[in-house]
């Protein structure tokens, strides 16, 4: 006790008494402590301690004893392990700061990292976070724009399919007839099947028309829409049924579209990558919103990385706030879920 009390004395002597006790206490404020104090108070404690030992009961000897470089020896593998610890208790913070960095992923937006440890951490742990906000806003915001452009060019597109190329083969259709009427028999057979080929592209044209601005949901809305999607991959192949809840919250124009969108784009993976016989879309009231649900009987997922097709669906759902998942279906194949929410006065 009289060793403890002379260290003690000497502390409070030199003015360090209340950096070393605060270095020891339990963390009402420790957090806000900062690295650098942590460790200067850890090592001025040290060096003030093994200080007032060596003036007071505590000698060196020369040549050292054996006894007292036990001592030296003991109290400076407490000073490294303290050290140790402070380091690592100080730096945890800054290793799950770069596992979150490293993860991170805009098109999954939500992922914090805890603020937590040491003053500096703390406070780039929340500069990060902040960064990582404005980053969100700031992709969906240009996911938006370049949404909306891409739609107003697929409607341009669509337009002059229509009304340029498809009238234009309208006009060859009705001069192949008027010639298949003149032309001698042994000739018809070739008009004839000329006009089938122009026929076939005039379908061919309407189809991609139809595909890139679906009349049919502006007109008839989002279930007709879904329908038709469904009856035109199953003509190319694919079995698609559907089980669409009548009793929906209504949804806003663009919340449509991203839902046609998106099962469009599952669809359309399903139909050239999935190997699949059957699909099956789903729509459905939920808790909070809506849900689509496009399932295949396909060869799932796998390990491939995602594609374009992905992405794009990933980025129309942040447009409208909804929440896009990719995973294994019940036997085999992929489920698809989009959940959009739906603010509860419009339910």
């Amino acid at each position: 006790m009289g060793v403890v009390t002379d260290i003690r004395g000497r502390l409070r002597a030199a003015g360090l008494e209340t950096v070393v006790t605060g270095a020891s206490r339990g963390r009402s404020g420790a957090g806000h402590v900062s690295l650098f104090w942590r460790i200067f108070s850890l090592n001025a404690a040290g060096l003030v301690a093994a200080t007032a030992l060596l003036l007071g009961p505590v000698t060196v000897s020369t040549p050292v004893l054996p006894g007292e470089a036990l001592v030296l020896l003991a109290g400076l593998t407490a000073l490294l392990a303290g050290n140790a610890l402070v380091l690592r208790y100080g730096l945890a913070p800054l290793h799950r700061l770069g596992r979150a960095m490293a993860t991170a992923d805009l098109l999954r937006p939500g992922a914090r990292a805890a603020v937590a440890g040491p003053a500096e951490a703390a406070e780039l742990i929340t500069t990060y976070n902040t960064m990582l906000d404005r980053l969100e806003a700031e992709r969906a915001a240009g996911a938006g724009r370049a949404l909306s452009a891409q739609e107003r060019e697929r409607h341009r597109i669509a337009r002059e399919l229509h009304d340029e190329v498809g009238q234009t083969l309208t006009a060859v259709l009705l001069q192949l007839k008027r010639v298949a009427d003149r032309a001698p028999a042994d000739l018809r057979a070739e008009v004839h099947q000329a006009q089938e080929a122009t026929r076939a592209g005039l379908d061919e044209i309407r189809r991609i028309a139809r595909r890139l601005r679906p009349g049919v949901l502006e007109e008839l809305g989002l279930p007709s829409a879904l329908r038709s999607l469904a009856a035109e991959f199953t003509e190319h192949g694919l079995t698609v049924g559907h089980r669409l809840h009548g009793a929906l919250p209504p949804l806003s124009a663009e919340s449509e579209l991203v839902v046609y969108r998106v099962a469009q784009e599952s669809l359309t993976n399903t139909a050239r990558h999935a190997a699949a016989d059957r699909a099956e879309l789903r729509l459905r009231p939920v808790a909070g919103g809506v849900e689509l649900l496009v399932r295949d009987d396909g060869t799932g997922l796998g390990a491939a990385p995602e594609g374009a097709g992905i992405t794009g669906m990933r980025e129309r759902a942040l447009l409208i706030g909804a929440a896009l998942t990719l995973a294994p279906a019940p036997g085999r194949g992929t489920d698809v879920r989009l959940r959009i929410p739906v603010p509860a006065e419009t339910r």
